[in-house]
């Protein structure tokens, strides 16, 4: 015969662990519907991924789900050489034999990643920073990685151009060109209508107009000088991180060694 106080506190735990549950179920749901009056998940992609926290992602993908194994390392190693392609990722791609199936490295003059097939990352820096959102992205089925291009690889440091804004830059220089022609034309009209003793004297309209003119033509012509020292110093950056990943085909130091038949895939 049972004790009917261990039968009441039974029932009240019972109870009160059905209504954590309710609890925790009301504040799943909150945060699910929070995340998706956030997040468009028809044009979701890595960059919104980064921007999540793992209580989000969780609260609105199922983990039974995900894809792991083979399938998730050509899946990610599709990814990351379509961003790299694109510049959303500076890094070289290798992929690398390993116990429980095929390793993805991908790494840097500012950090690597290594990829597992289990979906685990690890690693330090950009790199990871940046392999982290895509891992977790294609390990769900809602998501299709969308495909490289033929030669997803590093372009050659020579090859990198010192900037892609010329057209950008030529018109603006037009249009200053333009500012300063109108204003020495408003400046030498003033002065020779000055001059004519039949005008009447004292027009400051002209000339203030003819000043400003001159300083908005000076002050673009600045813009275009300072935005091309920019794209050459850009350049130049982009080609020495190119050089430090390229040199001899040797990885930096800190870089851990997996294999010596790795598949390599650069990227940039």
């Amino acid at each position: 015969m049972t004790d009917p106080v261990e039968d009441d506190a039974a029932g009240v735990h019972e109870r009160a662990d059905g209504s954590g549950d309710a609890a925790d179920s009301t504040d799943l749901e909150q945060l699910r519907e929070q995340v998706e009056q956030t997040y468009d998940f028809e044009e979701f992609g890595p960059a919104d991924m980064a921007e999540m926290e793992r209580e989000e992602w969780e609260a609105v993908f199922d983990p039974d789900t995900w894809i792991t194994g083979a399938a998730l390392i050509d899946r990610v190693e599709r990814d990351l050489e379509t961003r790299i392609a694109t510049r959303e990722v500076f890094a070289r791609l290798e992929r690398h034999p390993g116990p429980d199936g095929d390793r993805l490295l991908a790494y840097s003059d500012e950090g690597y990643a290594i990829i597992d097939p289990n979906g685990s990352v690890e690693g330090e820096g950009t790199v990871l920073r940046d392999v982290e959102p895509t891992v977790a992205l294609c390990s769900m089925e809602e998501y299709e990685p969308p495909e490289p291009p033929e030669n997803p690889t590093l372009p050659d440091p020579e090859d990198v151009e010192a900037g892609s804004g010329e057209l950008g830059n030529t018109i603006l220089q037009l249009i200053a060109g333009a500012q300063i022609l109108a204003g020495i034309g408003l400046l030498g009209a003033w002065v020779f209508l000055d001059l004519q003793p039949d005008v009447a004297q004292g027009d400051v309209v002209a000339p203030a107009v003819g000043i400003g003119f001159l300083l908005i033509g000076v002050f673009l012509f600045v813009v275009v000088a300072n935005a091309r020292l920019s794209d050459r110093f850009r350049a130049e950056e982009y080609r020495d991180r190119l050089r430090a990943v390229e040199e001899a085909g040797e990885r930096p130091e800190f870089v851990p060694q997996l294999s010596n038949d790795g598949d390599d895939r650069r990227g940039e």
